[in-house]
């Protein structure tokens, strides 16, 4: 087979600056040894996140250029309308700045106390939301979904089994929404199958309870369906995606992923009263009903990013050039969650400095020698992000301890890739004598994007 290469053309360049090692120390040291008080600037690859960080074609760009910046009615409105609902098939479309401020709208709406509201695994900003209204959000991931070392096909999906007795225990009328997120983001982007969001359908269908989809990555999702589920390997993606949708009541999406955009989200419904209730409260946060907190110009290029995402040799690309990653770093021994995901790569913490325990965040030890070491910005997703304190003040750590590398999309060559994999070797090679962070400063919620950390010195 010969190369896979990029089914694109670079049109227009940023520079990098460089750094040396000395620099980045004192960097990290002022922001707390936090990675997201970093100037971006000082960073060298940028792996903090998906989100918002891709590079947009030149159709897209044309698209800026066309927007049609009309407070109401505009008529990149209706093309973005037109883009979303050919892929959900849903009735109604309520365009959000981003994805949590759809998932703000509905849970605001639909949350409270006493209710809760389950997941394969909730990301941190849903969780927050969630939350904030005083409702519990609640994981139900398979079994080998817990386990980095297991390899297998779908490991995103939801314990079917256990979601049935969650039902029963909690009662159908204190659960308003099921919630799945395709790809499983904190779960390794790991995919869903189509089988699952069936069964999973079946159960809320038997309920009364309406079935959600997190979508921000539903194209990544797609494509591992297409390769990996029986019967959908000569179906197209934009099929597949149709089939997806066609088994949910509503959907929240971060344009900011699989849309190929900085900017832009969605809230999809099929329920009149709920989709009036969420257009009342979007108005009201957010902007009028055909723009949503957005300009005309980030509608036209959602709508066409919305197109180019579904472009299967674009798809074959995006998957194998993690895959490729993945694969480098498990020959030379670094412990990540197997198989490489759809839009990152999860470096298993607990099994790469096995010496530094939960309440001293494997992984934020690492994140801070990844960026000192080679200048590369990556993300905890672990005891940091969603840790939480029993009683007695003593932290209850997450199944998994990971740290997140996450691709931007249509950014970086093979060249970047094979740097950050030298980088990450050397830290491994070094591991012993990495030791853990103590917080010195917190928010109550979501404290991973502002927590103050220090070195602990043994």
């Amino acid at each position: 087979m010969k190369t896979i290469i990029e089914p694109f053309k670079i049109k227009s360049v940023e520079p990098i600056r460089f750094t040396t090692k000395e620099e980045r120390q004192q960097v990290i040291e002022k922001a707390g040894y936090n990675t997201f008080l970093l100037h971006a600037d000082d960073v060298l690859i940028d792996l903090l996140t998906d989100s918002g960080t891709s590079a947009m074609s030149s159709e897209q760009w044309a698209g800026i250029m066309r927007g049609d910046e009309s407070y109401a009615g505009s008529k990149s409105f209706y093309k973005f309308e037109e883009a979303v609902k050919k892929i959900t098939g849903m009735k109604h479309i309520i365009p959000t700045h981003q994805g949590r401020a759809a998932e703000k709208i509905l849970f605001f709406i639909v949350g409270g106390s006493g209710k809760y509201f389950p997941n394969n695994t909730h990301f941190d900003t849903t969780r927050a939301n969630i939350e904030f209204t005083n409702a519990e959000a609640v994981d139900i991931l398979i079994e080998e979904g817990k386990h980095p070392e297991v390899r297998a096909d779908f490991k995103g999906n939801m314990d079917v089994a256990q979601l049935k007795r969650f039902i029963n225990e909690k009662g159908n009328e204190n659960i308003p929404l099921c919630m799945l997120t395709v790809t499983n983001n904190s779960g390794g982007g790991q995919p869903v199958s189509m089988q699952n969001i069936k069964e999973v359908k079946e159960v809320c269908v038997k309920h009364g309870i309406p079935l959600f989809l997190d979508a921000c990555r539903f194209a990544e999702n797609a494509y591992f369906i297409k390769k990996r589920e029986k019967g959908y390997e000569n179906k197209s993606v934009l099929a597949i995606a149709q089939e997806i949708f066609s088994y949910a009541d509503g959907a929240t999406m971060s344009a900011k992923k699989d849309a190929l955009v900085n900017i832009g989200g969605f809230l999809a419904l099929n329920d009149d009263e709920l989709a009036m209730q969420c257009r009342n409260l979007l108005i009201v946060t957010e902007g009028f009903l055909t723009y949503g907190g957005l300009a005309g110009r980030d509608l036209e290029a959602v709508a066409q990013g919305l197109e180019e995402v579904l472009d299967e040799h674009y798809l074959q690309y995006r998957i194998r050039s993690v895959e490729y990653l993945g694969e480098k770093l498990i020959l030379a021994g670094v412990p990540i969650i197997e198989p490489p995901g759809g839009h990152a790569i999860y470096i298993d913490a607990k099994r790469f400095l096995p010496h530094v325990p939960p309440e001293e965040f494997p992984g934020q030890s690492i994140v801070c020698e990844l960026y000192i070491e080679g200048g590369i910005r990556a993300v905890e997703i672990g005891s940091v992000m969603f840790g939480k304190y029993d009683k007695e003040g003593k932290l209850i750590p997450p199944p998994m301890e990971l740290v997140r590398l996450a691709i931007p999309r249509r950014v970086y060559t093979q060249s970047h890739i094979d740097y950050v994999i030298e980088v990450i070797l050397e830290v491994f090679q070094n591991k012993d004598r990495l030791r853990g962070y103590k917080i010195i400063y917190e928010a109550p919620m979501l404290r991973h994007f502002t927590a103050l950390f220090e070195p602990i010195r043994k």
